[in-house]
């Protein structure tokens, strides 16, 4: 068990974390599936099958997030908004107005509603309470602002800010590409994205490509700025850095597979989620740490 993406976000370090008033926090919106008239339902759900909302191995917490979305396509309530209105203008000689469509529309929401197909989908959290980190398995922040409100109404005094570092990451991977030379622990890899300043925003990416250096620095030359860099860390982790911080396509290599061998699938989860704990947290820090370290702190 990995993490895809990281979202990261700060905790004060260490963390006074009190694993039974916390727990009792997020039973206030533990997850429930969806009633016949609702569209979504959202709420926490244990990591582990049949665990506690809270699971900690060594310190380290995963929760886990489930949101139930049902399906009920536009399509579908207009194909038999229609047909309704057909047959309304049947009945009375006359078609249904504008307002009267509104309505008709609404009922037959709420009539398909409880027939909908409803699908899950889940977003896992990490945190340690220890080095003070906040991680979601989120590749876009609109799926970790919906982890963040959540834990914001379970607790609103949680003591959350954004990560923010010295040097900005589009200007750090800019100059690591123009000296085709990445920082002390990493290595580059073969994708990349650069942008144009200009109005243009025009776009040069590399996907499993060689990247020429003098390719690289006529378009830097030309006002492009690095956007996405693919890199590894340590020969252990690779994964591509964006322009705001985020990591995504982590990808835990050959080395790391420590724990594939455990039978059980309780043991292999806790033994796979310690694993990355203890490797994620010094990949985070070497990366902060080549970005110029955090903003704040000397």
């Amino acid at each position: 068990m990995w993490f895809k993406n990281l979202q990261i976000y700060r905790l004060p370090a260490p963390w006074k974390f009190n694993p039974e008033q916390f727990t009792e926090q997020l039973e206030t919106h533990a997850f429930q599936p969806c009633s016949h008239s609702e569209l979504q339902s959202q709420g926490w759900t244990a990591a582990r099958e049949n665990g506690n909302l809270i699971h900690t191995v060594n310190r380290q917490v995963l929760l886990k997030l489930t949101t139930e979305r049902k399906l009920l396509p536009n399509s579908v309530i207009n194909q038999v908004t229609k047909a309704r209105a057909l047959e309304i203008e049947e009945q009375q000689g006359f078609k249904p107005g504008r307002k009267h469509m509104k309505e008709i529309k609404e009922q037959v929401s709420e009539e398909l509603l409880p027939r909908a197909f409803s699908i899950q989908r889940s977003t896992l959290v990490w945190i340690d309470p220890i080095h003070g980190w906040l991680v979601i398995d989120a590749a876009n922040p609109a799926r970790a602002d919906e982890v963040l409100k959540l834990l914001l109404k379970c607790n609103d005094q949680l003591p959350l800010e954004m990560l923010r570092v010295k040097l900005s990451p589009l200007a750090a991977m800019t100059d690591w590409l123009a000296g085709n030379e990445a920082p002390s622990g990493f290595t580059i890899d073969q994708d990349t994205e650069l942008r144009s300043k200009s109005e243009s925003k025009a776009t040069v990416r590399y996907v499993r490509h060689t990247l020429d250096p003098k390719e690289i620095a006529s378009h830097i030359a030309s006002g492009k700025q690095c956007t996405k860099l693919a890199l590894t860390w340590s020969d252990k982790i690779s994964f591509v850095l964006t322009e705001n911080l985020t990591l995504k396509r982590l990808q835990a290599l050959d080395v790391l597979s420590e724990s594939e061998n455990s039978q059980h699938e309780d043991e292999k989860l806790d033994g796979d989620f310690a694993l990355m704990c203890g490797e994620l947290n010094q990949l985070m820090s070497d990366l902060i740490r080549a970005l110029g370290g955090e903003s704040g702190q000397d």
